[in-house]
Order: structure tokens, then C-alpha cells, then sequence
């Protein structure tokens, strides 16, 4: 089986050279664009999501020997949540790979969170059932990158630490409201705004609620930190 020149092109993106080419074109195939003849990526995301985790376990033990395990699950759920994996996927183009269904490249799949995070897991099992852990591992710590490095300022959960800080301080939990949505039905955007019983607020603008919220939390724990200097 011959991959297509798009395809061949991902494999030079993702740093793998497939000896089962198939693999890789099931890895990006939707449900939607799935048939008798051709199977969809989900068995496939279900397996790279255990690869990209060991992968990013062993790689967090190696880069902080001290951590212990409550530091460490933070930074762990920061590097393989479905955002995360999302913003690699966008990094290396695999939403022009895909294989959709009409209905699901209509509703603008080859952007949704979603399913890119689905099937870049999908592209990690591919290249691990090819050609091993150490192929997956080797191209997952290369897409990566700096993000293990740096991942303790993106582990920390914004929302919690406004709660902890709001109830330290004897005040009630902050309040979410969200204060405007655009954009069309299939990539929507969200504004949140977030405030404190003494009147302090802020707000933030997202593809998803959970993301606004998170940003809205983040930016007003700046603000407090700010005014505490």
C-alpha cells in the first residue's frame, strides 16, 4: 500500500517512516468517513492514549528526580489532556490529513479540539504498533518538545487556585458567568467572566467554556497577585 502524497507528507512531519502504511491511514480516518472497508481511528486512539501517557510518566520522572506524586499527576494531566494533545495536532497539520465524513468536514471537523486530540492519539498507537515504544516515544518527546520542561506553570489549575484563595480570604467561592458567545455553530467561542465578592473580576475569550474559565481564573489570580506586590 502506497500513502498518498498528504499522507507521505504527514510521515515526514511526524518523523516516522511507516513499513505498514495502513496504519497510519486508519490512525486518520473518522468514524464518520469509516465502512466496510475501511476501519475508523478509534480502537487506535484508545491504545495511543496508554503510549503517550507511559511515555510522558517516564519522561516526568527523568526530568524532576525530587517530584513527588502529587506534583507530578498535575503535570502529567497538563501534558496529555485533549487540549494539549489538540495544540500539537494543529503544530503539525494533521487536520488536513484527515478523513472525514462530509457531514463532519462540513461542520468544520479538521478544526474541532476534539478530534485532533483523538487522532493524534490515534497517529501515537500507529507508529508504535509499526515500529515500537522507542519509535512512539522518540517522536513523541520530539512533538512535545519544551512542554515537559515547562510544564509546571501549565499544571497549575487556575480555577482551584482562585477557590482556595477566595475561601482563604472568607469570601464565597468565585462566580462564572459566561457574557458572550459568536462565531458559527461548529467553533464556537465563549467569553467568561469571573468575579470575587470584593468586586474583583476579570474575563477571557475561548474556543470551549472549560478554557475560558480556566483563562478568566488566570488572569484574575494575575491581578491579585499584582495588587498584593
Amino acid at each position: 500500500m502506497k500513502l498518498s502524497a498528504e499522507l507521505q507528507a504527514l510521515s515526514k512531519r511526524l518523523g516516522h517512516r511507516f513499513d505498514r502504511p495502513d496504519l497510519l491511514v486508519r490512525a486518520v480516518t473518522h468514524s464518520s468517513r469509516a465502512g466496510p472497508n475501511r476501519d475508523d481511528n478509534q480502537r487506535l486512539e484508545f491504545l495511543g492514549d496508554r503510549v503517550l501517557g507511559l511515555v510522558m510518566a517516564e519522561a516526568l520522572l527523568a526530568h524532576d528526580k525530587a517530584a513527588s506524586e502529587g506534583q507530578l499527576a498535575p503535570r502529567f494531566n497538563a501534558l496529555v489532556r485533549k487540549e494539549t494533545c489538540a495544540e500539537v495536532a494543529r503544530e503539525i497539520d494533521l487536520g488536513a490529513a484527515l478523513k472525514l465524513g462530509r457531514s463532519e468536514m462540513l461542520s468544520g471537523g479538521r478544526r474541532k479540539q476534539a478530534l485532533l486530540g483523538d487522532a493524534l492519539e490515534a497517529v501515537i498507537a500507529a507508529v508504535y504498533l509499526d515500529g515500537g515504544f522507542d519509535a512512539a516515544k522518540d517522536m513523541v518527546l520530539r512533538l512535545w518538545g519544551k512542554r515537559i520542561g515547562a510544564v509546571e506553570d501549565d499544571a497549575r489549575d487556575a480555577k482551584t487556585a482562585l477557590q482556595e484563595w477566595a475561601q482563604a480570604r472568607g469570601m464565597s467561592p468565585p462566580s462564572y458567568v459566561e457574557v458572550a458567545r459568536d462565531g458559527p455553530d461548529h467553533a464556537p467561542n465563549f467569553t467568561i467572566s469571573v468575579q470575587l465578592d470584593n468586586g474583583a473580576s476579570a474575563q477571557s475569550r475561548a474556543g470551549s467554556k472549560r478554557q475560558a474559565e480556566q483563562s478568566a481564573a488566570k488572569a484574575l489570580l494575575a491581578q491579585l497577585e499584582q495588587g498584593a506586590r
